[in-house]
């Protein structure tokens, strides 16, 4: 590039010479002279490097000379290929003319390891090796030592491939502490994998997922003494692996390879702790390999907040990759009404003080030379959750005024889950494989909750008061399937898959709601009181079935067709009846106004086609689906029916130019077509908070929208220098938006509405730099804006807000010694209202986190880190949030192996840990804090135990 800019700039000079001389004589001279000067600076440029590498090429074993070889000149500051070429008869080669510098001499021949070997040459230098020695590789299992000289890091393809003997770690490391060493991959305190400026979002033992998609359980519990390669890659979909048709899809994913005589045996780790206050924490867990069949257990018993694995659901059965690139997520699939009054999903989000109890079982193994493979899980948890929170909620009212609501809460949450999920595919010949996928899990959970809350005017005196409670059980299960059968035609990057799936789900319970509200006049006091007292029994059932069939028809080598059609059937049922307290307190009048019984019948044809061109530098994707849906709405206990029909659209495209293996630029494109949620749709008022009722809209129009995203990366491997940058833009009409009206009582009434004109957009810049062999920085951007409409009071608001984040890293590392990390983030935040132009919310936030661990004598390790979150008050939110989080842990090893480790530790040593969080909508601003874990000390105890090896894996 930098060539480039000069030539061009060159005939810019040229050309302006040429344009200010008149006289056509000095202009020819003039040009002869310049054209002179530049052909003297290319040649003495070209002749001014004299350096030369030389050698010959010979087997270990045989020392026959290995004709034909393939030797290559890489840059060592970005392994990009300089130059390369192959040995003569005699196993000799030759670069000449090579630029001063720093490079990597890699030579590989079919069967022999690889050999890499770093070279540093001035401007005349001359590399000469007569005897540059390869070695079988399988040999290379036989010898106890090999004398050659093995690359930490090496590129294969689009794969960079790290040698995890290279870098040392401690004895019983994990594989994290594995990762955190490798160059251009960072590991956060959450155990996030970010790698070449992304997120890691899998991580594959022996290419197969290991306990489902949690990574952190592979990298926290797996050792990393048992990894032999390190793989990251740009994983493409399984869809576009079948075909090799690249459809654009793909994920960061590292592959831990494990030793061949890591593949038999046992490993796991026993921790157990009491502290303060009642604090436990007890962890087991056990993997058993051998050969390809892996088995593993865990369990957890704590009150820390640790409540094992992520238990996010599985992303929706029935959609292939490519089908994605042509009809992304937000298609007319509606699921059932989730509304479940209690509010709580059943979730621990750092809210309250939990306890959980969980736990769950692996296996996968693979037979009949890999033609069929089964993994599955099963995954239990029992929770409880009690806790505090309060809500401070400004809103925002035309004619500049404003009101406020203050509401306390506390909660009684427990849940008992149980989920359960499998795959068994199977190669039934070379062409063709099926597929089967399912998953299923029981919910039953039971929830409490107190409110009491205050309306206050402008002038804050106090407009109502409610006391209320909610009392909920309910009963969620699901069932989800779906099976896949693929078939590669004869004509190569011909193929046909098929899909069918069913997704199910039933939710049923029943609760008990109680709400006494007192009505306040300025002057006189309580005007008036209302009661509600109220049992609600529910049942909400969603039952989905599709099929889908996508053929690919390759037009050349580089390009393809990619067509599908798909059918969906979707049946959705919600009931609920709400009776009042009658006589001797039982419940047995039907409130009419809060039941409802709503079916929802949907049907819908699609059909796409996509156009895909897959260069060796340039990549275009564009394609459109066409969905014709119908809709069948039955009001049951009002007798209204409605039926509606649509024609959707869901285009798509990207343009992806590769620059180099870690230098790439795309423009991506999705539209798509959303239907509302039954919650939306369905006519029912939501008295839950009888001073903020919400109604459905059976009349809602569905959505559409565009969103834009502008990629760039650029990684340099033995650097460690990574620019990744992303912008998006999105803008949706007929966003399903809300039409609020606050009554002089103060109680909410809100209404979904179809809007227009909302939009986001955002940028996020994030670069890295090794400074040392010992020091790492990293620096990010982040910014968003959002623009959101809405209705308040009937008037049209328009909320603008932006947030923007600076964050500079820096991480350092020595063997044995210390490792370091400080982190310091700013935030700036906006808001104002179009009916409140005078009335803005603007404030800082600011995070410095440090962390700190010494490696002492007598096998001793000290760990400290500090997190301080600085929150700006704002006229609105008056209160101190400040809050500074610093936690320390001293341990002891003990053994020749370091298995066995005993710590005390004290977290939150300051007492200051509560929760925050603030947000904006477009009618209103709010505020929530809660209660969570506070200052405890405990002392615990882990053993590592691990018994592996025992020969190679089995075939």
């Amino acid at each position: 590039m930098f060539i480039i800019c000069l030539l061009s700039f060159s005939d810019f000079i040229v050309e302006f010479v040429f344009h200010n001389i008149h006289s056509p004589v000095v202009a020819a001279h003039m040009k002869k002279l310049l054209a002179f000067i530049i052909c003297l600076a290319v040649y003495s440029t070209s002749h001014a490097q004299h350096a030369k590498i030389s050698g010959q090429v010979t087997d270990t074993l045989n020392h026959v000379k290995l004709s034909n070889t393939v030797v290559a000149l890489l840059h060592a500051k970005d392994s990009i290929l300089y130059q390369f070429v192959r040995t003569g008869e005699t196993g000799a080669f030759r670069f000449e003319h090579i630029p001063a510098g720093k490079y990597l001499l890699m030579i590989t021949y079919p069967a022999f390891a690889d050999y890499v070997e770093p070279v540093t040459l001035s401007d005349t230098s001359h590399v000469h090796d007569d005897n540059i020695m390869m070695t079988l590789r399988s040999r290379l299992l036989q010898e106890v030592v090999v004398q050659q000289k093995v690359a930490a890091i090496k590129m294969k393809g689009d794969t960079t491939e790290f040698n995890a003997g290279s870098y040392q770690t401690q004895p019983n490391a994990s594989v994290e502490d594995l990762l955190k060493k490798l160059p251009g991959i960072q590991v956060d305190n959450k155990g996030q994998i970010t790698a070449q400026g992304q997120k890691v979002k899998k991580v594959l033992v022996d290419g197969e997922e290991f306990f489902g998609d949690d990574p952190t359980l592979v990298t926290k519990n797996l050792r990393a003494d048992m990894i032999d390669k390190v793989q990251l890659y740009d994983k493409k979909s399984e869809q576009a692996a079948f075909t090799g048709v690249d459809d654009g899809q793909n994920s960061k994913t590292l592959n831990l390879k494990l030793k061949d005589n890591k593949k038999n045996g046992y490993f796991g780790t026993v921790s157990t702790g009491a502290g303060t206050n009642g604090i436990h924490d007890t962890q087991a867990m056990i993997n058993m390999f051998k050969g390809k069949m892996k088995v593993g257990g865990y369990g957890f018993i704590s009150s820390t907040g640790k409540t094992g694995l992520t238990w996010d659901e599985q992303e929706k059965y029935g959609q292939s990759q490519v089908e994605n690139m042509i009809s992304p997520d937000g298609d007319d699939l509606i699921f059932m009404n989730q509304d479940e009054f209690s509010g709580w999903d059943g979730r621990y989000s750092g809210k309250g003080y939990p306890l959980s109890q969980t736990g769950g079982i692996h296996f996968n193994n693979k037979w009949n030379q890999d033609k069929q493979n089964f993994g599955g899980n099963y995954k239990f948890m029992r929770m409880y959750v009690d806790g505090n929170s309060t809500t401070t909620t400004q809103n925002i009212l035309p004619d500049n005024t404003t009101s406020y609501r203050r509401q306390q809460e506390h909660f009684n949450n427990n849940i008992l889950r149980n989920r359960v999920d499998g795959r068994y595919e199977m190669q039934l010949d070379s062409s063709s494989s099926l597929r089967l996928d399912m998953n299923a899990g029981l919910d039953h959970k039971k929830s409490n909750s107190r409110f009491l809350s205050e309306f206050l005017d402008a002038d804050s005196s106090l407009v109502n008061r409610n006391n209320r409670s909610l009392s909920v059980a309910d009963d969620t299960r699901q069932l989800n399937s779906n099976l896949l059968w693929r078939k590669k035609l004869k004509k190569k990057g011909r193929t046909v898959s098929v899909n069918l799936s069913e997704n199910y789900t039933l939710s049923d319970g029943d609760g008990v709601l109680y709400s006494f509200t007192e009505y306040f006049k300025k002057v006189t006091g309580i005007d008036s009181s209302a009661l509600t007292d109220q049992r609600r029994v529910f049942r909400n059932e969603n039952i989905n079935a599709s099929g889908t069939v996508t053929y690919t028809e390759p037009l050349s080598e580089l390009s393809s067709l990619v067509a599908n059609y798909g059918l969906t059937m979707t049946n959705s049922k919600s009931f609920r009846n709400s009776f009042n307290a009658g006589d001797g307190g039982k419940y047995d009048k039907i409130d009419s106004t809060y039941s409802n019984s709503y079916v929802f019948n949907l049907l819908m044809h699609k059909a796409g086609l996509a156009y895909m061109y897959n260069g060796k530098k340039l990549r275009i994707q564009a394609g459109n689906n066409l969905g014709f849906t119908t809709f069948h709405q039955d009001d049951v206990y009002h007798q209204n029916n409605m039926d509606r029909r649509f024609v959707n659209w869901y285009p798509a495209g990207s343009i992806r130019y590769v620059f180099s293996q870690q230098r790439r630029l795309g423009l991506h494109y999705n539209g798509y077509t959303q239907q509302p949620s039954m919650n939306q749709l369905q006519p029912l008022r939501s008295n839950d908070d009888d001073q903020d009722v919400r109604i459905g809209n059976p009349g809602l129009k569905p959505s559409f929208n565009n969103t834009f995203r502008l990629s760039y990366n650029d990684f340099k491997v033995l650097s460690e220098r990574s620019i990744w940058v992303s912008m998006n833009y999105s803008t949706t009409s007929n966003d399903f938006g809300e039409s609020s009206f606050i009554d002089e009582k103060g109680r909410r009434t809100t209404r979904y509405v179809n809007v227009n004109g909302n939009q986001n957009a955002g940028v996020n810049v994030n670069l890295g730099w090794k400074l040392s062999s010992y020091l790492q920085l990293s620096s990010g951007l982040r910014s968003n804006y959002y623009r959101n409409a809405g209705y308040i009071n009937d008037q049209l608001n328009v909320t603008k807000s932006t947030n923007t984040t600076a964050e500079i890293d820096l991480m350092g590392s020595k063997e044995k010694k210390y490792e370091h990390y400080l982190s310091v983030e700013a935030g700036y935040n906006t808001s104002r209202s179009s009916v409140q132009q005078s009335l803005r919310t603007n404030y800082w936030t600011y995070t410095v986190t440090f962390s700190e661990t010494l490696f002492l004598p007598w096998k001793f390790q000290l760990q400290t880190d500090v997190v301080c979150n600085f929150r700006q008050k704002t006229p609105v939110f008056t209160g101190n949030n400040n809050v500074i989080l610093w936690n320390a842990w001293l341990a002891k090893k003990f053994g020749k192996k370091e298995a066995l480790e005993l710590r005390a530790s004290v977290k939150d040593i300051l007492n200051q840990n509560i929760g925050f969080n603030r947000s904006v909508n477009s009618n209103f601003i709010t505020q929530n804090t809660w209660s969570a874990i506070s200052r405890y000390a405990m002392l615990s105890v882990t053993w590592n135990f691990n018994k592996m090896g025992g020969g190679a894996a089995q075939k």
